[in-house]
């Protein structure tokens, strides 16, 4: 099985900086494993709640994540500054799969990458929905 490399900055559309913590890290000394999703999460959230289409609190139509994957190249570890790079890879009916990628400090090649799949639901039912037209375009800012 042939590995993808590391991917450069420049192949993402929107950086979302992230200060590691502390206790990001694990005994080993570099961030763990489970961390990265969070950043992916925190990045992906953060990237919608600009751009006016996420209010945690009263939106109507949530995403929920239905699956994840990561690719570790190289450690992070506290105090570094991650970068999480974002991009669309699919813009479904009611899906969104980002691609994201986690640059430490000013390295220009990601330490990690990975995807995130949002599926849009009505947050009263929990049932998949349409994606309204604003996260569309949202979503969109994202292609590169």
């Amino acid at each position: 099985m042939s590995r993808l490399p590391a991917e450069n900055r420049s192949a993402f559309a929107h950086f979302h900086k992230i200060d590691s913590r502390w206790n990001d890290n694990d005994i080993f000394g570099h961030v763990n494993n489970v961390v990265y999703y969070s950043y992916f999460d925190t990045a992906v959230n953060a990237f919608l709640i600009s751009q006016g289409v996420l209010d945690l609190q009263h939106s109507k139509i949530v995403g929920l994540v239905v699956e994840t994957q990561c690719r570790y190249f190289s450690s992070i570890a506290f105090p570094d500054t991650i970068h999480v790079g974002l991009r669309l890879s699919h813009l479904g009916t009611s899906s969104i799969r980002y691609e994201a990628a986690v640059f430490r400090n000013d390295d220009d090649v990601a330490s990690a990458q990975g995807h995130f799949v949002h599926v849009y639901v009505d947050r009263a039912t929990n049932r998949p929905v349409p994606m309204p037209q604003s996260l569309i375009e949202a979503a969109a800012l994202l292609s590169v």
